[in-house]
């Protein structure tokens, strides 16, 4: 894509979703934090409907420490890997009391070295609860930046490398939305619904299918 086209591809997103914002349930810093760390690996409808009743009763580092890691399991057991995921939440929430006062973190550093937080997980921390213009890759994104012809790369890292650097400054703050929400409902993995996307025509992909199949 040239620098119009892309123009021209986030327009169309951002006209569509005025306000994009991502799908996990979270009220604070640290509430976002744990919904992310919880849905490595699984839904965010299976991880919003395990914090519906897990954040009532803890919602701060203390208070999942509190937990401990049979309790902590108890509300998250319906979320995939949630042994492994309740070990990390804890020892995050010990490092959170003992090096940054409670409080998240806003700088990529001191996130990254939070157990389970990758690059990824403080990306989607930085941008959506702090305000920072980054782009955190997924599959959705990663598959949408090559098939589309927006960011080509051989990796996430390449593709989260070629976005920061191709995405107009007017719409990198949510593009990390806009991407992940069109890939997940219409540049689906398998059966991209191309006859409905509103970006089909300035899409790369060879394969596009514009007729839905019967009974759509």
């Amino acid at each position: 894509m040239n620098k119009q086209t892309r123009h021209t591809f986030y327009a169309r997103l951002a006209e569509l979703d005025p306000n994009p914002t991502t799908e996990l349930n979270y009220s604070t810093p640290f509430e976002l934090l744990t919904a992310v760390l919880l849905s490595a690996q699984a839904t965010d409808v299976g991880v919003n409907k395990a914090t519906k009743i897990l954040f009532p009763v803890a919602n701060t580092p203390a208070g999942i420490l509190a937990l401990g890691q049979e309790g902590l399991e108890s509300y998250i057991n319906t979320i995939g890997l949630y042994r492994s995921k309740a070990k990390h939440l804890l020892e995050t929430c010990r490092m959170l009391l003992e090096l940054h006062g409670g409080e998240v973190p806003r700088d990529r550093e001191s996130l990254e070295a939070l157990p389970g937080v990758g690059r990824k997980t403080a990306n989607v921390v930085l941008n959506t609860a702090f305000g920072v213009p980054t782009i955190a890759v997924d599959t959705h994104i990663f598959r949408l930046g090559n098939r589309t012809g927006l960011a080509p790369g051989k990796d996430v890292r390449a593709v989260e490398d070629k976005l920061l650097k191709v995405t107009p400054a007017e719409f990198l703050l949510n593009a990390h939305h806009w991407l992940i929400l069109h890939g997940r409902y219409v540049c689906k993995a398998r059966k991209p619904e191309c006859w409905r996307c509103v970006v089909n025509d300035v899409c790369d992909y060879r394969s596009k299918t514009m007729t839905p199949p019967p009974g759509r």
